[in-house]
């Protein structure tokens, strides 16, 4: 028997029962009347458009959202529960695990698993048995290494791994998994979804939020959809002898969006013209560690309308290569030139930069892109002050309308420029970090994993606002670990591994086997 055939015998009823939830915010109900069902021993998807409650649903069930503040009942195993944070909620059994993961980096592996619940003996730390447990833990996720290492060793995978350890330690029963994979490349993606597999063969329940539509179908059995803070319904999903779920993607596509989705990537708008920016010999060493050679003489070419793709596994140097790009932003001992128009462009801050006509959308839009306890208007401008100033002083008439035309242009979905960007879903959020960088109106717009963690109705308003830039002449940098991302958006492709560019193809006719075997190429190109 497979880990996705293994599952625990039926306990007569649903684990978890939540009736007409509702849940309000000022100006907004986020959730109106919800409800869901998840049978024990289950992996149940929840799915929808960024905004569509996903997230307020399970901090809900999780006390991260108190009672008292929703409407609507709660059941676990058939009893009512009434949880008043986040430490009832677990000892129920329930454990969610964020998009951001909530370790300390700084302390161990075993100290981050028990932190809140230390082991002690006579009130004093027992790290042995610390030590000793976290080891079985850890064997169950298959996460090899030392109780010792501090996180900040680890690569974002194994921290995932740590995420889900900590959860097992506080005897979970379900386990509630945000957008788990977001950051993931694929072999650490395809590791953690066999072992949800592994954990409903040893009856650990899951509610997995994703937007990877495959991911999904690989390994859930039930999903339920949710649009605009209702629920839509609930599909079973069977798999005949060859593992072929019988919902598709499709169907989820148009339960999440309302709509059918023709296509997942818009047609190219607009011509191909001569080159306009060109990079030569681009070497960076890692900011701290000497010796070490992040990005290691990259060259290449982006021409006027064009969407250039570069894709590699996680580690080839794709983000140090984009950050020293943008003003040197990343590494020491930056070297090479990057020339607009067969002139050679100063690089030696990011104000530079942004005057050369350069932009660069982070991966991180939260911890880099965004100032998140600011208002959508002055998070739009940031980059761009001098379009919104008189004589050197910030105008707020002309800064409102500006914010506002851009927000719309961006399709921000929000009760106004004044509402603060942390109050905003993530695709809402990637919006306005476009929206700030489209208002300094770019020549090269630098994109870096720019639809993780999107739903694919924003992903599409993306890909089209990418696609308008281009046909209106600007270049666009595409730097995206999902290969058919790369395949549908890109007319030209580079791979690089190990810091180097490994090869260059055409958009058009290129295959994810191909990609694939560039960015494991060491060596650089032949």
């Amino acid at each position: 028997m497979t880990a996705a055939d293994a599952r625990p015998a039926s306990h007569g009823g649903p684990l978890l029962t939540m009736r007409d939830i509702r849940k309000d915010f000022p100006g907004v109900r986020a959730l109106d009347e919800v409800s869901l069902s998840v049978e024990h021993g289950h992996i149940h998807a929840l799915m929808g458009e960024n905004g569509a409650g996903k997230s307020t649903l399970m901090k809900v069930l999780s006390g991260v959202h108190p009672v008292g503040s929703y409407t609507g009942e709660i059941l676990l195993d058939g009893r009512p529960c009434a949880f008043s944070g986040v430490a009832d909620s677990e000892r129920a059994g329930i454990a969610i695990i964020h998009q951001e993961l909530a370790l300390i980096p700084q302390l161990s592996i075993s100290e981050n698993v028990f932190l809140g619940h230390e082991r002690a003996r006579y009130g004093v730390i027992d790290r042995d048995a610390t030590h000793a447990r976290a080891r079985e833990l850890m064997l169950r996720v298959g996460l090899d290494e030392n109780p010792a290492t501090p996180v900040s060793a680890l690569s974002v995978g194994a921290r995932q791994l740590v995420e889900i350890v900590k959860a097992l330690a506080k005897s979970v029963r379900l386990l509630i998994l945000d957008e788990p994979t977001s950051a993931l490349n694929e072999a650490e993606s395809a590791r953690l979804l066999e072992l949800l597999l592994d954990l409903r063969g040893q009856g650990v329940t899951c509610i997995l939020i994703s937007h990877k539509l495959g991911e999904v179908m690989r390994v859930c059995d039930e999903v339920t959809i949710l649009r605009d803070g209702r629920t839509i319904e609930t599909l079973a999903v069977e798999r005949d002898a060859e593992g072929v779920p019988s919902v598709d993607e499709d169907r989820v596509i148009r339960g999440m969006v309302g709509r059918e989705l023709d296509q997942r990537y818009p047609d190219r708008i607009g011509k191909v013209g001569g080159t306009r920016f060109e990079v030569r010999d681009w070497t960076v060493d890692h900011p701290t560690q000497a010796g070490r050679r992040m990005v290691d003489g990259v060259d290449l070419t982006v021409r006027e309308g064009e969407v250039v793709g570069m894709a590699g596994l996680m580690g080839a140097g794709r983000t140090e290569f984009a950050m020293s790009l943008f003003g040197r932003s990343y590494g020491r001992h930056v070297r090479g030139g990057l020339f607009k128009d067969g002139v050679e462009l100063p690089t030696g801050n990011v104000a530079e930069a942004v005057r050369g006509g350069i932009a660069y959308v982070p991966e991180d839009r939260k911890s880099l892109g965004l100032l998140l306890d600011d208002d959508i208007r002055h998070n739009i401008t940031l980059a761009g002050l001098g379009r919104v100033s008189r004589r050197g002083i910030l105008d707020p008439g002309l800064e409102t309308v500006e914010a506002t035309r851009m927000s719309e242009r961006m399709r921000v979905r929000s009760h106004g420029t004044t509402q603060t960007v942390r109050t905003l879903s993530g695709g809402n959020q990637q919006k306005v970090v476009l929206g700030k960088w489209m208002f300094t109106r770019p020549e090269l717009l630098i994109l870096d994993e720019p639809t993780r963690g999107i739903d694919v109705g924003a992903k599409y308003e993306i890909y089209l606002i990418v696609r308008r830039l281009a046909a209106a002449g600007a270049c666009v940098l595409l730097i995206s670990s999902e290969l058919p991302e790369i395949l549908g958006m890109c007319d030209r492709i580079y791979t690089m591994c190990e810091g180097r560019v490994t090869g260059e193809v055409p958009g058009e006719g290129a295959d994810q086997e191909t990609l694939m075997r560039l960015m494991t190429r060491t060596g650089g190109l032949p």
